[in-house]
């Protein structure tokens, strides 16, 4: 009974539940908001391996995002969240009180294999110091009064060092993040660091386990492909835009405007547009698009073009299970040192939709993100639906059966 309910919600194999007989390990992203700098190499990545038009650019008056969200031409988009120290502080006690209810973990029944190496982890030995002198606060590695930062004499002495003022033990060569956040509170009460932070994600497709998108398609034009992903073949697409209404996360969206933009390259097999062999336009207007995780790319063992532009490794690839237990790691890592904030999103099968193929590891509430708390697949209720339904049925034919009771001939 239980393997049917999972075909609707909950924990299963998607891939194989579609069809693939021996299909690949279930492919995924991890976003780690926690290292990601904003740099949006993610979203042009993806724009140019996808040659997906330009869109909507512009400036907002309340952030620095000008991509605003994610849709048909935006697969990837980096969001830009302002908070003051209030906030901060808010999200800290709303974290700590998901750690003491005992926050959603991942499963420990099966084996755990060894740990991962850190995604974070880099070998500097071979780099050549450049000279180069950093004076904002929390730029300075110095950690002792009057000792200058390797490669500073080319260009001269850290005036940080020069004034007898510690700049406080952070730098690229520090990982002690209480010690970076110590620093970085001196640095406020000084008045040299402004009181608020950035929470900066970069948002793309879930990839859910059970997908209302796929489910409503009345064309087969979404598919489940062997990698557990959701992929859109848009020479099937009718345009009729139920997915777009049943996705909980607001991710798929029908092109529009097919003219709203133009991208530079070779113009895309089929479209059916002219190209003078450096500027193409794509004609799928009203057309439903998403992201399909590099379909193409993983046909050719590659990564997705976002992971691989990123110069952060706050975008992660692979195995899904590999991408739920590094989350789980970093999560650890996190709240040891401090950060109760930081909480998974999309690593739990149990879920709504059965666990996502994106998991994100946010620094507060979902909401802040304009992600939705607890999201549901449209076939999740369709059990209790039947139910329900059967028991309505069966008192009716009972009281219909009952009305012939007692008659007489």
């Amino acid at each position: 009974m239980s393997f049917w309910r999972h075909q609707l919600s909950g924990p299963t194999d998607p891939a194989r539940d579609a069809g693939w007989n021996d299909p690949p390990a279930r492919k995924g992203f991890f976003t780690d908001t926690s290292i990601c700098i904003g740099c949006k190499a993610c979203e042009v990545a993806c724009k140019e391996w996808n040659q997906l038009p330009m869109d909507r650019l512009g400036m907002t008056g309340a952030s620095y995002d000008n991509s605003i969200g994610l849709g048909a031409s935006t697969w990837r988009h980096v969001a830009f969240i302002e908070q003051t120290s209030e906030r901060i502080e808010a999200a800290r006690e709303s974290g700590r009180a998901l750690i003491d209810l005992g926050m959603p973990a991942l499963r420990t029944s099966a084996p755990q294999p060894a740990i991962l190496p850190r995604a974070t982890a880099q070998d500097a030995s071979r780099a050549q110091p450049q000279g180069i002198t950093l004076t904002g606060p929390g730029t300075s590695a110095a950690s002792e009064v009057g000792v200058a930062p390797t490669g500073t004499a080319a260009l001269g002495t850290d005036p940080a060092v020069e004034s007898g003022v510690d700049p406080g033990v952070v730098g690229p060569g520090v990982v002690d993040l209480v010690a970076a956040q110590e620093a970085a509170l001196a640095a406020a009460a000084t008045g040299t660091l402004p009181d608020f932070r950035w929470l900066i994600a970069s948002d793309v497709c879930k990839h859910c386990t059970h997908a209302a998108c796929l489910d409503v398609c009345p064309t087969g034009s979404l598919f489940r492909s062997e990698y557990g992903t959701v992929v859109v073949q848009d020479e099937i697409c009718n345009g009729c835009g139920y997915c777009v209404a049943a996705c909980p996360f607001g991710v798929i969206e029908r092109r529009e405007d097919a003219g709203a933009g133009t991208i530079s390259g070779v113009a895309r097999a089929g479209s059916g547009s002219a190209s003078d062999g450096t500027v193409a336009t794509r004609a799928d207007t009203g057309i439903a698009q998403k992201c399909t995780l590099c379909y193409d790319r993983l046909h050719a063992d590659a990564m997705p073009a976002c992971a691989q532009a990123c110069p952060t490794t706050s975008i992660q690839f692979g195995d899904l299970e590999d991408m739920r237990r590094r989350a789980g790691e970093r999560l650890a890592v996190l709240h040891a040192n401090g950060f109760t904030e930081a909480r998974l999103y999309g690593a739990n099968p149990d879920d709504g939709v059965g666990g996502t193929g994106s998991i994100f590891l946010l620094l507060d509430e979902p909401e802040v993100y304009g992600l939705p708390p607890d999201p549901v697949v449209t076939t999740h209720d369709l059990p209790d639906i039947f139910r329900k339904a059967g028991y309505a049925g069966l008192t009716m034919l009972a009281g219909a059966a009952l009305s012939f009771l007692g008659r007489h001939p």
